[in-house]
């Protein structure tokens, strides 16, 4: 069975500073708010201040569906921070409430709470932070929480030292629990393996990625990969499949691992840019996000890497309308139950792009950059320049568990670049095609 996959923006927002990352809340009735946070290196005027400052801004949205004439993002509130490397929503509530943390450029992990006014508006409070040392950034934090558990909340924060802290959060405060030194240079990533919360993940700058068990201490890892060439910079525990680890590198590969044999990935998917980011969906096991710094953000289908069968992960989806390096991306729980607009007809190809070979571009204006992206090819798949396409030996409809898979998905995800300092909010709507279908059942 074939599939049609397509991408389409639904808004756009400058976020004046360089933004790097950005966050859905995963709690329930929350699952509208977004969060973005911003980097920026301010550069010393004068001959004598040389010394760099960074600055950062954190902005909180909510995403209304009133009608297609309105914008959907509202911006709800916009704090000045240090510079922001990273932001995780805990994936429960702490004392009633939605917490934010904030991995910040002074070397704080800073946490906020979500609070709701009488008004009906929502906006952060500032609950706690923690410098996890002096003279060196925080670059990355990751909850204990990915399998909902609450009855340990503990956070995990890389460095630019080379250092991985983790901490506990009770009774509204953080309290360091260990810190060590993982990485000859940045650590660029840190995370928990969200089946076992005693170990933890990671990655830097030094091409290496560790394991290491808090419960024999942080003296020697557990492992030492050298599998990724270059720096290693994401790393993501699978929510729904135990033992199952994404990493990702300046190397431009995402490797995936059966976290029982970390000497032999299951699977080396080239993604033709570095791979800031990864993100499993939140309830559909198989379909991984990739921001791809140089090269866009894509959509990787797992299910054949994970049972075994090898190979690269084939690419169902790529959103290409971003002018900057990729780096924030993350997939919403809200649902959108109406199906996606019909293309204009004029957007359609007029040859067969799969006999030719190539794909279709086209500009779209707008006030602030000029976008131009690839529509789909006759079999629905949306590939960019510089991006092989997928093997056609086994296509990924086949590759589809019909008991674990939806029939029809349709996800709403955000995504940010840096240099043209620009927040996506898109849709991606993914379809047997019925085309298609009609000739099968004929």
């Amino acid at each position: 069975m074939a599939w049609k996959s397509r991408t389409r923006s639904l808004q756009v927002f400058d976020t004046e500073l360089s933004a790097d990352t950005v966050e859905w809340c995963p709690l329930s009735p929350r699952h509208d708010v977004l969060a973005c946070g911003t980097y920026q290196l301010q550069r010393g005027s004068g001959e004598d201040d040389g010394t760099p400052s960074r600055t950062g801004r954190l902005y909180l949205f909510e995403f209304r569906r009133e009608g297609s004439m309105s914008p959907p993002l509202t911006e709800l509130q916009r704090m000045d921070t240090a510079a922001i490397l990273d932001l995780k929503w805990c994936h429960v509530p702490v004392s009633g409430k939605a917490v934010l943390g904030m991995a910040a450029a002074t070397g704080e992990l800073q946490l906020y709470t979500l609070s709701d006014s009488q008004e009906g508006g929502r906006s952060l409070q500032t609950l706690c932070s923690l410098e996890v040392g002096a003279e060196r950034l925080a670059l990355s934090l990751d909850w204990s929480t990915g399998r909902m558990d609450s009855s340990d909340v503990r956070v995990v924060c890389s460095d630019s030292a080379g250092c991985v802290s983790v901490l506990s959060l009770a009774e509204g405060a953080l309290t360091a629990l260990s810190q060590w030194k993982a990485h000859d240079f940045e650590a660029w990533i840190s995370a928990f393996s969200y089946w076992d919360t005693q170990l933890v993940y990671s990655g830097g700058d030094d091409c290496k990625l560790k394991g290491w068990d808090l419960r024999v201490g942080p003296s020697s890892p557990t492992f030492i990969s050298k599998r990724h060439s270059m720096g290693v910079c994401s790393i993501h525990s699978n929510p729904h499949r135990e033992h199952i680890l994404a990493t990702g590198s300046y190397d431009e590969q995402v490797l995936l691992w059966d976290g029982r044999n970390m000497r032999q990935p299951l699977s080396e998917s080239p993604m033709g840019g570095g791979v800031w980011r990864l993100k499993w969906h939140p309830t559909h096991q198989h379909l991984l996000l990739a921001a791809c710094m140089h090269n866009d953000f894509h959509i990787l289908h797992c299910q054949q890497a994970v049972e075994g069968s090898g190979g690269a992960c084939p690419l169902v989806a790529s959103y290409i309308l971003h002018n900057s390096l990729a780096y924030g991306a993350d997939w919403s729980r809200l649902s959108l139950e109406e199906p996606a607009p019909c293309s204009p007809a004029a957007a359609e190809p007029k040859e067969n792009l799969t006999e030719s070979g190539r794909h279709l571009r086209i500009q779209y204006e707008s006030p602030t950059a000029s976008f131009d992206t690839s529509l789909e090819d006759d079999a629905g798949r949306y590939i960019p320049e510089g991006i092989a396409p997928p093997s056609t030996g086994s296509t990924v409809g086949r590759a589809l568990d019909p008991d674990s898979d939806a029939p029809s998905l349709s996800c709403l995800l955000a995504s940010c670049s840096f240099y043209d300092h620009m927040l996506h909010v898109w849709r991606w709507d993914w379809a047997p095609d019925e085309a298609q279908l009609e000739t099968e059942q004929c």
